[in-house]
Protein backbone atom coordinates (compact mmCIF):
# COMPACT_ATOMS: atom_id res chain seq x y z
CA UNK A 1 0.00 0.00 0.00
CA UNK A 2 0.78 3.59 -0.68
CA UNK A 3 1.19 5.02 3.18
CA UNK A 4 1.55 8.67 4.50
CA UNK A 5 2.55 8.83 7.96
CA UNK A 6 2.17 11.67 10.49
CA UNK A 7 3.80 11.66 14.09
CA UNK A 8 5.66 14.38 15.49
CA UNK A 9 8.42 12.20 17.32
CA UNK A 10 11.07 11.77 14.84
CA UNK A 11 12.18 8.39 16.65
CA UNK A 12 8.33 6.81 16.10
CA UNK A 13 8.24 8.31 12.84
CA UNK A 14 11.40 6.82 11.62
CA UNK A 15 10.95 3.48 12.90
CA UNK A 16 7.21 3.35 11.16
CA UNK A 17 8.92 4.24 8.32
CA UNK A 18 11.30 1.76 8.07
CA UNK A 19 9.02 -1.22 9.29
CA UNK A 20 6.44 -0.07 6.49
CA UNK A 21 9.10 -0.08 3.92
CA UNK A 22 10.60 -3.80 4.80
CA UNK A 23 7.39 -5.04 4.79
CA UNK A 24 6.88 -3.83 1.40
CA UNK A 25 4.63 -1.04 1.65
CA UNK A 26 5.82 2.62 -0.34
CA UNK A 27 5.91 5.53 2.41
CA UNK A 28 5.42 7.91 0.22
CA UNK A 29 5.35 10.57 3.01
CA UNK A 30 6.51 11.20 6.39
CA UNK A 31 5.88 14.59 7.98
CA UNK A 32 5.61 15.93 11.99
CA UNK A 33 2.31 18.03 12.21
CA UNK A 34 -1.46 18.49 10.53
CA UNK A 35 -0.45 21.24 8.36
CA UNK A 36 2.09 19.07 6.18
CA UNK A 37 -0.21 16.29 6.30
CA UNK A 38 -2.94 17.64 4.75
CA UNK A 39 -0.60 19.29 1.89
CA UNK A 40 0.84 16.15 1.50
CA UNK A 41 -2.55 14.12 0.91
CA UNK A 42 -3.63 17.21 -0.95
CA UNK A 43 -1.00 16.62 -3.38
CA UNK A 44 -0.50 13.00 -3.56
CA UNK A 45 -3.29 10.99 -2.14
CA UNK A 46 -2.16 7.62 -0.27
CA UNK A 47 -4.22 4.49 -0.01
CA UNK A 48 -4.06 5.17 3.82
CA UNK A 49 -2.89 7.69 6.62
CA UNK A 50 -1.35 7.10 9.77
CA UNK A 51 -1.78 9.81 12.19
CA UNK A 52 -0.95 10.59 15.30
CA UNK A 53 -3.96 12.50 17.53
CA UNK A 54 -2.21 14.69 18.97
CA UNK A 55 0.68 16.87 17.47
CA UNK A 56 2.16 20.39 17.28
CA UNK A 57 1.63 23.17 18.13
CA UNK A 58 -1.10 22.53 21.17
CA UNK A 59 -0.59 18.71 21.21
CA UNK A 60 -4.15 18.49 21.66
CA UNK A 61 -6.48 17.19 19.23
CA UNK A 62 -4.82 18.45 15.52
CA UNK A 63 -3.88 15.36 13.97
CA UNK A 64 -7.69 14.37 14.77
CA UNK A 65 -9.12 17.34 13.16
CA UNK A 66 -6.66 16.47 9.97
CA UNK A 67 -8.04 13.27 9.76
CA UNK A 68 -11.53 14.14 10.26
CA UNK A 69 -10.65 16.54 7.16
CA UNK A 70 -8.96 13.70 5.44
CA UNK A 71 -12.01 12.01 5.31
CA UNK A 72 -14.49 14.32 4.55
CA UNK A 73 -12.40 15.34 1.41
CA UNK A 74 -10.25 12.10 0.27
CA UNK A 75 -12.79 9.66 1.12
CA UNK A 76 -11.00 6.80 -0.70
CA UNK A 77 -8.15 7.19 1.69
CA UNK A 78 -8.15 5.11 5.03
CA UNK A 79 -7.57 6.57 8.25
CA UNK A 80 -5.69 4.91 11.13
CA UNK A 81 -4.88 7.22 13.57
CA UNK A 82 -2.68 6.77 16.43
CA UNK A 83 -3.34 8.18 20.65
CA UNK A 84 -1.50 7.83 23.39
CA UNK A 85 -4.91 7.62 25.44
CA UNK A 86 -8.65 5.84 24.60
CA UNK A 87 -10.53 9.02 23.78
CA UNK A 88 -14.51 8.17 23.61
CA UNK A 89 -14.89 11.59 21.32
CA UNK A 90 -12.44 10.78 19.15
CA UNK A 91 -13.35 6.91 18.46
CA UNK A 92 -17.02 8.00 17.80
CA UNK A 93 -16.23 11.18 15.36
CA UNK A 94 -13.85 8.72 13.59
CA UNK A 95 -16.55 6.09 13.35
CA UNK A 96 -19.70 8.38 12.27
CA UNK A 97 -19.89 8.02 7.85
CA UNK A 98 -20.93 5.98 5.78
CA UNK A 99 -17.77 4.13 4.75
CA UNK A 100 -15.03 2.18 6.55
CA UNK A 101 -11.46 2.12 6.10
CA UNK A 102 -10.47 3.72 9.72
CA UNK A 103 -9.03 2.46 12.62
CA UNK A 104 -7.63 3.91 15.88
CA UNK A 105 -5.02 1.90 18.00
CA UNK A 106 -3.32 2.94 21.20
CA UNK A 107 0.08 3.87 20.50
CA UNK A 108 1.56 0.79 22.98
CA UNK A 109 -0.03 -1.48 19.80
CA UNK A 110 2.58 -0.23 17.81
CA UNK A 111 4.70 -2.16 18.95
CA UNK A 112 3.30 -5.16 18.90
CA UNK A 113 4.26 -5.22 15.16
CA UNK A 114 1.75 -8.04 13.90
CA UNK A 115 -1.40 -6.39 15.31
CA UNK A 116 -0.15 -3.13 13.96
CA UNK A 117 -0.02 -4.39 10.75
CA UNK A 118 -3.27 -6.37 10.28
CA UNK A 119 -4.88 -3.28 11.58
CA UNK A 120 -3.10 -1.20 8.70
CA UNK A 121 -4.10 -3.63 6.17
CA UNK A 122 -8.02 -3.84 7.66
CA UNK A 123 -8.27 -0.36 6.79
CA UNK A 124 -6.73 -0.43 3.59
CA UNK A 125 -8.99 -3.11 2.33
CA UNK A 126 -11.87 -0.46 3.74
CA UNK A 127 -12.69 -2.10 6.89
CA UNK A 128 -12.08 -1.09 10.49
CA UNK A 129 -9.99 -1.34 13.42
CA UNK A 130 -10.14 -0.92 16.96
CA UNK A 131 -8.13 -1.24 19.64
CA UNK A 132 -9.55 -4.11 21.62
CA UNK A 133 -8.63 -1.83 24.72
CA UNK A 134 -10.11 1.25 23.07
CA UNK A 135 -13.32 -1.50 22.27
CA UNK A 136 -13.36 -2.50 26.11
CA UNK A 137 -13.25 0.90 27.66
CA UNK A 138 -16.06 2.08 25.14
CA UNK A 139 -18.18 -1.03 26.13
CA UNK A 140 -18.18 -0.02 30.13
CA UNK A 141 -21.51 1.26 31.09
CA UNK A 142 -23.01 2.87 34.40
CA UNK A 143 -27.04 2.82 33.07
CA UNK A 144 -29.51 0.51 33.37
CA UNK A 145 -31.16 2.06 30.22
CA UNK A 146 -28.93 1.57 28.23
CA UNK A 147 -29.51 -0.48 25.10
CA UNK A 148 -26.53 -2.42 25.52
CA UNK A 149 -27.91 -4.17 28.79
CA UNK A 150 -29.93 -5.92 26.32
CA UNK A 151 -27.43 -8.02 25.02
CA UNK A 152 -25.97 -11.78 26.48
CA UNK A 153 -22.26 -11.69 27.36
CA UNK A 154 -21.64 -13.95 24.10
CA UNK A 155 -23.52 -11.25 22.41
CA UNK A 156 -21.45 -8.21 23.57
CA UNK A 157 -17.94 -10.65 22.70
CA UNK A 158 -19.37 -10.50 19.25
CA UNK A 159 -20.29 -6.53 19.19
CA UNK A 160 -16.67 -5.78 20.35
CA UNK A 161 -14.96 -8.00 18.38
CA UNK A 162 -17.19 -6.03 15.22
CA UNK A 163 -16.12 -2.86 16.92
CA UNK A 164 -12.33 -3.88 16.32
CA UNK A 165 -12.82 -4.67 12.56
CA UNK A 166 -13.26 -8.47 12.17
CA UNK A 167 -15.30 -9.90 9.62
CA UNK A 168 -17.48 -12.99 10.86
CA UNK A 169 -15.03 -15.64 10.26
CA UNK A 170 -12.52 -14.13 12.12
CA UNK A 171 -14.96 -13.84 15.35
CA UNK A 172 -15.71 -17.14 15.03
CA UNK A 173 -12.07 -18.04 15.56
CA UNK A 174 -11.45 -15.86 18.23
CA UNK A 175 -14.79 -16.96 20.09
CA UNK A 176 -13.93 -20.83 18.79
CA UNK A 177 -17.74 -21.26 17.23
CA UNK A 178 -18.99 -21.50 14.33
CA UNK A 179 -19.83 -19.28 11.68
CA UNK A 180 -23.18 -19.66 11.34
CA UNK A 181 -23.07 -18.85 15.20
CA UNK A 182 -21.59 -15.73 14.61
CA UNK A 183 -24.02 -14.67 12.60
CA UNK A 184 -26.95 -15.18 14.82
CA UNK A 185 -25.45 -13.47 17.30
CA UNK A 186 -24.99 -10.67 15.23
CA UNK A 187 -29.01 -10.97 13.89
CA UNK A 188 -29.52 -10.91 17.77
CA UNK A 189 -27.77 -7.64 18.21
CA UNK A 190 -29.73 -6.01 15.04
CA UNK A 191 -33.19 -7.00 16.75
CA UNK A 192 -32.28 -5.98 20.42
CA UNK A 193 -30.74 -3.01 18.92
CA UNK A 194 -34.33 -2.19 16.63
CA UNK A 195 -31.66 -2.11 13.71
CA UNK A 196 -33.58 -4.53 11.55
CA UNK A 197 -34.61 -3.81 8.04
CA UNK A 198 -32.16 -1.16 7.86
CA UNK A 199 -30.27 -1.54 4.90
CA UNK A 200 -27.60 -3.99 4.00
CA UNK A 201 -25.37 -5.87 6.92
CA UNK A 202 -22.77 -3.68 6.49
CA UNK A 203 -24.68 -0.43 7.01
CA UNK A 204 -26.33 -2.28 9.93
CA UNK A 205 -23.22 -3.36 11.19
CA UNK A 206 -21.68 0.09 11.34
CA UNK A 207 -24.75 1.22 12.92
CA UNK A 208 -24.66 -1.25 15.93
CA UNK A 209 -21.27 -0.31 16.60
CA UNK A 210 -22.57 3.35 16.70
CA UNK A 211 -25.06 2.80 18.67
CA UNK A 212 -23.49 1.94 21.42
CA UNK A 213 -20.14 4.32 21.22
CA UNK A 214 -22.70 7.12 21.15
CA UNK A 215 -25.35 6.06 24.12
Amino acid sequence: MRVILAEDSTLLREGLVRLLTEEGHEVTAAVGNAVELLAAVAADPPDVVVADVRMPPTHTDEGLRAALEIRREWPGVGVLVLSQYVERRYATELLTGESGAVGYLLKDRVAQVDEFLDALERVGEGRTAFDPEVVRRLLVRTTHTDPLSRLTPREGDVLAAMAQGHTNAAIAGQLHVSQSAVEKHINAIFDKLELTGRGDGYSRRVLAILRYLGS
